[in-house]
């Protein structure tokens, strides 16, 4: 008797958790994401032959992952998707990964309406077509911790929006034709000096111009990779940057940089790469003495002047690569 209890009650529970999973499988794709994924589907080209039918949660879309019902993530990299991104994806409010990299047929601008993801986590466009002007209301995706929009042919500032992106760790802005200065804070106004979780700024090969400014750096800030290659900045390098002691990658070559290197440099002790050449640096060489982590070091085409060679260079011991070629290094006796 008691056998056949415990027999009915275990096969009453099997029972009960089926239907919990029958009624998870059953629940189909939200209406309103439904609705927005057609509207994708209306403007791209080559899209996955799976993209068909009413329910992409549960007869699964290429690309398309789903949490109860709701889109959460679109990753179609690399599958020649031809077309612009629609401002209907603002409808998609739990988004969050919008990967589309590396399909050079996504042309136009970004829609303003992007800011109304307010989910997304993860916004990699790399190798698109995108061009226009970055939009402002980027600033308001209060989650996103990935921005990659790399390898565009993006135009105008960088919108100081983003310096509202406290949980950002990437920043990826390279090889877009991207203007103007770099953006500070000054009153209400952001700038990338409040992201100071950021791990990485890459800026490089863009038309960024101006100064370098001294407030973009601080010394809470936990920033690792600091590109800024192949712009037009002139002015001096900033002695602030000395206070970003988590830094390990710098590339300031081919701008128009000018002036003696600050010697705040040398407190950068965790730095293994070091890139000033292709500027107008004069002065002495800087003293890097205690960049024990420097392995590659650039400086070639400047005019640097010396009283002697120095000394120093002797004493960084993970120093592998050395560049002064083409310098002008005046050794005054």
């Amino acid at each position: 008797m008691v056998q056949t209890r415990t027999i009915q009650l275990v096969i009453f529970c099997l029972l009960i958790i089926s239907m919990q999973v029958l009624v998870q499988l059953g629940a189909s794709t939200n209406s309103g994401d439904y609705v927005v994924l057609e509207s994708l589907k209306e403007e791209w080209e080559n899209i996955p032959p799976s993209w068909d039918g009413s329910d992409p949660c549960n007869d699964p879309w290429e690309g398309i992952d789903c949490n109860n019902s709701r889109v959460i993530s679109i990753k179609l990299s690399s599958i020649n998707l031809k077309g612009e991104l629609s401002g209907d994806i603002e409808g998609l409010s739990e988004l969050q990964i919008l990967d589309l990299s590396y399909n050079k047929g996504l042309t136009g601008s970004l829609p303003q309406s992007i800011g109304n993801l307010k989910s997304l986590s993860i916004l990699i466009l790399v190798g698109c077509g995108f061009s226009g002007l970055i939009p402002n209301t980027i600033g308001s995706l209060s989650q996103l911790e990935f921005l990659s929009l790399n390898l565009n042919n993006f135009i105008g500032p960088i919108p100081a929006s983003v310096g509202n992106l406290s949980k950002l760790r990437w920043l990826d802005l390279a090889d877009n034709k991207l203007s103007g200065p770099l953006p500070v804070s000054h009153g209400s106004t952001p700038g990338l000096d409040m992201l100071v979780h950021t791990k990485h700024f890459h800026l490089g090969r863009n038309q960024f111009s101006g100064e370098i400014p001294d407030q973009l750096f601080r010394s809470n800030m936990t920033l690792k990779h600091l590109l800024l290659e192949q712009n037009q900045l002139t002015g001096k390098i900033p002695p602030s940057l000395g206070l970003v002691q988590t830094l390990e990658v710098v590339r300031l070559d081919r701008n128009s940089l000018d002036g003696s290197i600050p010697s705040t440099l040398k407190n950068l002790t965790l730095m293994s790469e070091l890139f000033l050449s292709n500027n107008k640096f004069t002065g002495p060489l800087p003293n890097l003495a205690g960049m024990n982590a420097l392995y590659y070091l650039d400086m070639s085409n400047n005019t640097f002047s010396s009283a002697d060679f120095p000394q120093w260079f002797l004493t960084l011991q993970s120093l592998t690569t050395l560049y002064l070629s083409l310098s002008r290094i005046l050794f005054i006796s």
